[in-house]
């Protein structure tokens, strides 16, 4: 039988091989330093206050160990934590020491560049603001226009500092696509804050319904003789050009229901004797449909008593 210390000498003498080799290779690599920018983490943030300014995203670290671990190093393996727990209302100063930077094991931190974060807080305020329908993308089929846009919910709380707070007047959504609509449009689209400091108190999405409706319809009334009003009933009055043309607009059905003696042009003479005036011309139509244009807007008037 072997004796024991012999047993296996193969496994063992190889072991030793493996283990003097890997002494070897680590006693021979290199001590180096490196520069990496890792994320800055913040911890224990106090409920009542907020960040008033926006704090680095991330810090420059030096770090020192040997080549062979250094070149695996990512910037995910290293984060530079800042604790809030004690923050107040004002400007704060805090400082990062290389203590406060998680690195991975065998890796030392030399040290950390900015070494004072510079973190102004204010009180968390809360208030509620109108949700203000974003803007309407396309346009309607031929014929319909966007009529009354509605929100739902009308209004929303927003969180944050106390004066971004103060200076929010609504909340926005996103665009409410309409092309080619004929009929009304209802799409829920997010809800947010235009400011950065800004936040919805929960996360919210809002219904948005567009009214489409006919656009309205213009119609000219041509060679519309022209009256007067207001004049003394010793005197008449001609004018010149005699006629006028008047464009009312309104729904397409009231429009078309309109009839040439529901559309009246006529001048205001009141208060003006015999001789000749350039006077403004004025038009009504009948309900449902409103001036547009009168064709020319001024006529000659010649007043004269109705003796002559």
């Amino acid at each position: 039988m072997t004796p024991w210390p012999f047993r296996h000498i193969g496994l063992k003498l190889l072991s030793v091989a493996l283990a003097v080799l890997l002494w070897m290779v680590v006693a021979g690599e290199e001590t180096v330093e490196r520069g990496l920018s890792v994320p800055l983490e913040l911890q224990q943030f106090p409920a009542d206050v907020e960040l008033e300014t926006k704090p680095p995203s991330t810090v420059d670290v030096r770090v020192r160990g040997d080549s062979g671990a250094l070149s695996r190093l990512t910037p995910v393996d290293i984060v530079a934590v800042l604790d809030l727990h004690g923050a107040r209302v004002g400007q704060r100063l805090f400082h990062l020491t290389p203590e406060q930077v998680r690195v991975p094991f065998g890796v030392e931190v030399v040290h950390v560049t900015p070494a004072t974060v510079v973190l102004t807080f204010e009180n968390s305020a809360t208030k509620q603001v109108k949700v203000l329908p974003g803007a309407i993308d396309g346009t309607p089929a031929p014929g319909f226009v966007v009529g009354k846009i509605t929100a739902d919910p009308s209004m929303v709380d927003i969180v944050g500092p106390e004066s971004a707070v103060k200076r929010a007047a609504a909340a926005l959504t996103d665009p409410i696509s309409v092309g080619g609509a004929r009929e009304r449009v209802r799409q829920t689209v997010s809800v947010g804050v235009l400011d950065s400091a800004l936040r919805l108190k929960t996360t919210r999405s809002a219904v948005i319904e567009v009214q489409i409706v006919p656009a309205p319809a213009e119609r000219p009334f041509r060679n519309l003789p022209v009256h007067w009003r207001n004049l003394p009933t010793h005197l008449v009055a001609q004018f010149t050009p005699s006629t006028v043309d008047v464009t009312v607009r309104g729904t397409r059905e009231a429009v078309d229901r309109l009839e040439a003696d529901a559309v009246t042009a006529y001048v205001d003479l009141a208060g003006l004797g015999t001789g000749q005036y350039p006077v403004a011309v004025h038009a009504e139509a009948a309900a449902g449909a409103g001036v547009t244009r009168i064709e020319p807007a001024m006529v000659q008037v010649q007043i004269i008593s109705a003796k002559n």
